[in-house]
């Protein structure tokens, strides 16, 4: 399979897009591109299990590769495995629910739908990329995407934000331009240097410089993810930012982070991913008692969306800090899991915000009445977030604390029983928010008005709740998925031997 194509595509739609006549195009356009992405992915799913079936145990499959500026070592190379293939999945199904859910979008749609589908491109390429710069350029493709969306169509300190937003996402870059610069200047292939990921893999990079540049990676992507302290653009942007771009903020781009860790800075220095592991574990457990504690204090939906998000991406890092196999998968369960979810549940906030034009919680009450779809897609939401059983984030988090739990260090027994503790704080936030807008009277007449959700927003929310079930009810075929690619990157932390 070509997976050019999931570059291609977008291309391709986005230019349709702008060469559209009129709103009902514009929209047609953007969802038949967005469907056509999924069916794309969901072929290579299908063509990357019967690959696997066959018995190809390669490492990536479906590379290709072209020189983009040979005497520097530049090359479009790209593969996947199972670890690609779930991300690549997770942006998809969020692509097709943000674009469904901005159906109604007036104001500079077409300029709207184009940016859109210009962050899938980027986000695809990202996680396609086998080269380092490659990996970096499409990196950076997501940035200026995303503070247009926030300054032009967000609502409240919408430039703040924006401009905010984009300052810690670069800063973040930059710290990842240096960390992949190390590595860079440390291969020597035939006497040239080389950004491929496959030859750094084989290069054997000296522990001290592993030490030195492995911070500059991992807190560079960390950014993306919301790693403590560097988590504060997360509020602000989300809360600003229009529905879809939140979808698209919180369920993409922070596990562009995520999986940056993980794949570049865990897996190509694992000797400084050994000696620094306690230093992740505990920001990772800040972070996520801090983000809980910080959402329960919250009165705005999207702020405790985004609070909580800052909360449940540390269980990210401390599955990536673990060093565990298990705790791995937990992690990148965790990525695909918070990435359906929270696109659900910045959806329903959106659906509820259109129609009773407030997100404050003491001005909403007794919405399952009139909303019952919307209500349902929010409590579903909303327990999926505090771990129910059934679905996706029971599944992610329990296999983050099973993973963490094997380490048989008081030091990690303890912060894996923090983490879990956290559970306790996140139903209390989720059920006094479900509570409080979805159960009740009515606290206002103008509420009794209200209309349900539309098809468009009805399809969006089921295709996110399909992920999560699927997830939560079946959670095999995920775990088989990523399987291969977590033993190749916890290969390379077993052999890793840490030089003091």
């Amino acid at each position: 399979m070509n997976l050019s194509l999931l570059i291609i595509l977008p291309l391709i739609t986005a230019a349709g897009i702008l060469l559209a006549k009129g709103l009902k195009q514009v929209r047609v356009i953007a969802f038949i591109g967005a469907s056509l992405q999924l069916l794309l992915c969901l072929a290579l799913l299908y063509f990357y299990h019967q690959e696997r079936v066959k018995g190809n145990t390669t490492n990536f499959l479906f590379e290709d590769g072209y020189v983009w500026y040979r005497s520097l070592g530049f090359n479009y190379h790209v593969g996947v495995d199972g670890i690609s293939v779930a991300m690549i999945l997770l942006t998809a199904f969020v692509v097709i629910a943000a674009v469904l859910v901005s159906w109604k979008m007036e104001k500079m749609s077409k300029e709207f739908f184009f940016l859109l589908i210009f962050l899938s491109l980027g986000a695809y390429g990202f996680f396609i990329s086998l080269d380092l710069f490659t990996l970096f350029f499409f990196l950076e493709i997501a940035v200026i995407p995303k503070f247009l969306l926030i300054g032009i169509w967000g609502s409240g300190k919408k430039e703040y934000s924006a401009m905010k937003l984009a300052l810690m996402l670069m800063g973040g870059s930059s710290l990842v331009f240096v960390g992949l610069a190390g590595l860079y200047f440390n291969t020597n292939i035939n006497g040239a240097h080389s950004f491929d990921i496959l030859y750094v893999t084989q290069m054997q990079i000296p522990v001290h410089v592993q030490k030195i540049f492995f911070p500059f990676a991992f807190v560079g992507f960390g950014i993306f993810t919301a790693l403590f302290p560097f988590h504060t653009w997360v509020p602000d942007g989300h809360s600003s930012a229009p529905t879809a771009a939140s979808m698209f903020l919180a369920g993409i781009s922070m596990k562009l982070g995520g999986y940056g860790c993980l794949r570049v800075a865990t897996w190509l220095m694992p000797e400084a991913a050994k000696e620094y592991s306690t230093i992740i574990i505990v920001l990772a457990c800040i972070a996520i008692l801090y983000g809980a504690f910080a959402t329960m204090m919250q009165t705005d939906l999207k702020y405790i969306n985004a609070y909580s998000s800052v909360s449940h991406c540390g269980f990210i890092l401390l599955g990536i800090g673990m060093l565990t196999k298990t705790a791995i998968n937990g992690a990148v369960i965790q990525m695909v899991s918070h990435g359906l979810m929270t696109a659900l549940f910045f959806a329903a906030i959106g659906m509820i915000y259109d129609r009773t034009h407030s997100r404050k919680v003491a001005q909403l009450g007794g919405l399952m009445k009139m909303l019952p779809f919307i209500s349902t897609v929010f409590v579903i939401a909303g327990l999926c977030s505090l771990g129910l059983p059934g679905f996706s984030g029971f599944v992610a988090e329990m296999t983050v604390f099973m993973g963490s739990w094997e380490k048989g260090d008081m030091f990690y027994r303890v912060a894996t029983i923090i983490a879990c503790a956290s559970i306790v704080v996140t139903a209390v936030y989720i059920l006094r928010a479900v509570g409080s807008v979805i159960m009740g009277p009515v606290k206002n007449d103008e509420h009794l008005k209200l209309g349900d959700a539309g098809w468009n927003e009805k399809l969006a929310a089921a295709l996110l709740i399909i992920g999560i079930i699927a997830i939560g009810l079946v959670p095999f075929w995920l775990t088989e998925l990523i399987d291969p690619g977590t033993e190749t990157i916890m290969n390379s932390i077993d052999k890793a031997v840490i030089v003091k």
